[in-house]
């Protein structure tokens, strides 16, 4: 997509507007695929909660891939995109034993991540194959918001907990096919994760009939030019040369598993609103826009970088503007930063806006959810429509309380 393509789809469309390329996103899962071309059986389970419109899920189950899901109704959303339930996981924190049942019911993965729901499953539901999800205490991501697997953590099983685990797989005699974990987003350093994947074989070494070792994801992406990203090719050199050692030494073939989220459709993603004031106070130049954290909470919620990009003027001089939404917070995309001169009507493009941008929306302020469009081979093809007045609405009822003269 270039710049032309974009204001294309903002005229058309309107404003503001997710637009996601899928012929990035299809490299992007090429591209981790062919890391690990050397693992006889890999599997990716696409992380559903970064962005879980159908016409993405469908997108990935054509590419092969499966899914990771974290609730039932993305379970749902999987097999109303026509995915197989024997192709999902799904890894809940904190759900009700009844939910997990239901989806066990569909035919889908379980993965449980704590002793007492694992103890109560597999007493009631001994024949079902459980993944168990562990904690390493490990933290391959620098950020504590984005990062799960340090001891203080509300995911996982702690590997100091393994003892018990076993008790409770050998008191109910329940199917473990596979071992999971994850250790939070961002990952910088690859030998950290390596450490991890030996934590992780060191647990699966104790269960005898696994199918699969999930390790997770949390792959960086870069955010502005220059900046540091996970070397996936590495990984996959090292990795897999554990991996297969591993397979070789538990007497079978198992299946590797991943579950990226960010790293296949962050870059993909473009994020297009229209200003609808300059305004300047005796410090700052503010920059409107038509949207606001209900659109785009990253930024306010974790302090995420977007580059912004006035399309409507790229070779325009560069000024410096705070990008400010119109909702009635502080919604700040950008603080002083560099973009090139912006008048009322300019087009600003937000990068990386792919992953946990869309899914993270609400509709606070009684504000519309934008629309979403897939670009494909020069096509534009609207995959979510822009809501209304009555979807705000949808739901509400509207109770007349008979009150005191």
């Amino acid at each position: 997509m270039n710049n032309q393509d974009l204001l294309t789809i903002a005229e058309k469309f309107g404003s503001p507007v997710y637009v996601y390329d899928a012929e990035k996103i299809i490299s992007q899962y090429k591209r981790l695929t062919g890391a690990f071309s050397k693992v006889k059986n890999l599997r990716i389970h696409y992380a559903v909660k970064a962005l879980s419109n159908i016409s993405i899920l469908s997108l990935f189950k054509n590419l092969g891939a499966g899914l990771d899901t974290v609730s039932i109704q993305e379970v749902k959303l999987g097999l109303k995109a026509g995915v197989d339930p024997s192709q999902i996981i799904y890894t809940p924190n904190g759900v009700s034993l009844e939910e997990i049942e239901k989806v066990a019911e569909m035919g889908v993965q379980i993965n449980i991540d704590n002793l007492s729901i694992l103890e109560q499953f597999g007493t009631k539901h001994p024949q079902v194959p459980v993944c168990i999800r562990i904690n390493p205490h490990v933290m391959a991501g620098g950020n504590t918001n984005i990062s799960v697997g340090h001891i203080d953590s509300k995911f996982g099983i702690s590997i100091h907990q393994i003892p018990h685990v076993l008790r409770i797989v050998e008191n109910t005699g329940m199917n473990i096919n596979g071992i999971h974990m994850h250790t939070g987003s961002d990952i910088l350093d690859i030998e950290v994760f390596l450490y991890a994947s030996e934590i992780l074989f060191d647990t699966a070494r104790h269960f005898k009939e696994l199918e699969f070792i999930d390790f997770g994801s949390g792959f960086k992406v870069p955010y502005k030019e220059g900046d540091i990203e996970t070397n996936i090719e590495e990984l996959g050199e090292k990795l897999t040369k554990k991996f297969n050692s591993f397979c070789k030494e538990y007497g079978r073939d198992l299946t590797l598993a991943f579950e990226p989220g960010k790293f296949l459709v962050s870059e993909a993603g473009k994020f297009l609103v229209k200003v609808n004031v300059i305004k300047q106070t005796t410090s700052t130049v503010f920059a409107q826009v038509d949207s606001g954290f209900n659109h785009l909470i990253r930024p306010m919620f974790y302090g995420s970088r977007h580059e912004i990009h006035n399309i409507s003027n790229p070779e325009g001089k560069e000024r410096f503007y705070s990008v400010v939404g119109y909702i009635c917070e502080t919604d700040t995309f950008a603080g002083n930063r560099r973009i090139t001169e912006i008048k009322e009507g300019d087009i600003l493009a937000f990068d990386n806006a792919g992953a946990y941008c869309f899914s993270m929306s609400s509709n606070f302020n009684s504000r519309f959810r934008p629309p979403e469009v897939l670009w494909y081979q020069g096509e534009a093809y609207l995959i979510r429509e822009r809501e209304t007045f009555e979807d705000i609405t949808r739901g509400q009822l509207q109770v007349e309380l008979n009150l005191p003269v």
